[in-house]
């Protein structure tokens, strides 16, 4: 079954399409512009492993600090074939205004390495963590850079780096977030971000007339985005009409039982367009389906001008980073469908990254009634800030979102003397 095409067009260019706009729209000088716009610092690093083959294998790492001026940098490590410095920047500057858009004292950075986790055996992979740790260490810190998990990588590896960095600075869990529970990880942290998701889809859901629990969705990328927003979204009493992933995509319009499938894929071993209570579909079809609401929840750019009109929504709440191009947001926004935007809606994730950092530097720990608590109230917050300047200005969630980040930064740093004026 073929796979879903992407865009091509890159992260970095989506992201700074979106900053640019918002830049002339705040009618922004272009030297401070250009501040904003580039990045603070970018490491590259060699990660050489000797592999299960008896080769010594090389790949590239990567770290970009974007933007500190609100606070330590704070931003994922994925592990990714495709990953290289061009997308890691556009990610960095994406955590920028994402983590001031939700209003947490952080930076924006991102990292990775362009290594292929599902052609690598475990211990090869922690191998690839520790190398790149031991790389990239200087640079980090509880206080100057927290990396957390993103695609390819999850609370394992964060293991990995954290006791990677404690070989040479002592015992310190604030250094990452998203690790395991008996590591001082958080309740909760796992499943914040597709959480989030459907905090954002109870607070977007009356601005255009859809109650929750009513409410039919289809989740492009089942990974642990996708699935979390599936499971919480089908407790609601949510249909999930449409799922896909790396092997394909299955349809069912009476809804899919999530529980079973997840049981299915994870217990029983099985492949997503084997599970029997539902049609294998190809993945493209995914988005024909009829629904009111489409997540997606995989890799950048897979919405765009050549795709965008087969969409059969109401809303777009996205799960993943840049996943729709600017030509593709101006064809769903003409069509009259209500987007709300990563650089808001998939931030759950990095807010419990920063109540996870807060507890750590306590050592003290919340449980997960707290966590959810306090995750709902800053999403919650965040969604109405971005939805009454959206309706002020008459402009969409997405520049709003954008307008209101930059501007958040744009004071912090004026406020430090970074920048003048």
């Amino acid at each position: 079954m073929a796979a879903t095409t992407r865009a091509d067009v890159s992260n970095f260019e989506i992201v700074s399409h979106y900053f640019d706009v918002a830049a002339e729209r705040l009618g922004m000088r272009d030297d401070v512009a250009d501040v904003l716009r580039s990045s603070y610092r970018e490491v590259q690093v060699q990660v050489a492993i000797t592999q299960g083959d008896g080769r010594i294998h090389t790949y590239r790492g990567y770290r970009v600090q974007h933007n500190g001026a609100r606070g330590p940098y704070k931003g994922g490590v994925r592990f990714h074939p495709e990953v290289d410095l061009e997308e890691v920047r556009a990610l960095a500057q994406l955590m920028t205004w994402k983590t001031a858009v939700v209003g947490i004292p952080f930076g924006g950075a991102k990292g990775g390495v362009n290594c292929d986790v599902n052609e690598l055996e475990s211990d090869e992979v922690q191998k690839i963590a520790r190398s790149f740790m031991d790389k990239i260490e200087k640079v980090l810190g509880p206080t100057r850079d927290i990396p957390a998990p993103d695609v390819g990588t999850n609370a394992q590896t964060m293991a990995w780096l954290m006791d990677e960095y404690g070989k040479l600075h002592g015992h310190t869990p604030a250094v990452v977030t998203g690790k395991p529970i008996e590591l001082e990880g958080s309740y909760g942290r796992e499943a914040a971000t597709g959480r989030g998701l459907i905090y954002m889809l109870r607070e977007a859901g009356p601005h255009i007339g859809l109650s929750a629990a009513e409410t039919r969705i289809v989740i492009q990328g089942f990974g642990n985005v996708g699935s979390w927003a599936a499971r919480i979204s089908h407790q609601l009493g949510c249909p999930i009409v449409g799922i896909s992933n790396v092997d394909g995509a299955i349809r069912n319009d009476e809804g899919i039982d999530v529980d079973r499938l997840m049981s299915f894929l994870h217990d029983e071993g099985g492949k997503l367009t084997d599970f029997k209570d539902a049609d294998a579909i190809e993945p493209d079809a995914l988005l024909a389906i009829p629904c009111d609401v489409f997540i997606p929840a995989a890799l950048g750019g897979m919405i765009h001008k050549d795709n965008a009109h087969l969409l059969d929504c109401k809303m777009i709440i996205e799960g993943a980073n840049s996943p729709t191009t600017p030509a593709a947001d101006e064809i769903l926004t003409e069509a009259g469908v209500y987007i709300v935007p990563d650089v808001m809606a998939n931030a759950g994730g990095v807010v419990a990254s920063y109540f996870e950092w807060v507890q750590n530097l306590q050592h003290f720990r919340w449980d997960e009634r707290e966590v959810n608590d306090k995750l709902g109230n800053v999403l919650r917050r965040s969604f109405r800030d971005v939805a009454e300047r959206a309706n002020r200005d008459k402009t969409s969630l997405r520049m709003a979102s954008y307008e209101l980040g930059i501007e958040r930064v744009l004071q912090a740093a004026k406020t430090r003397g970074y920048i003048g004026g």
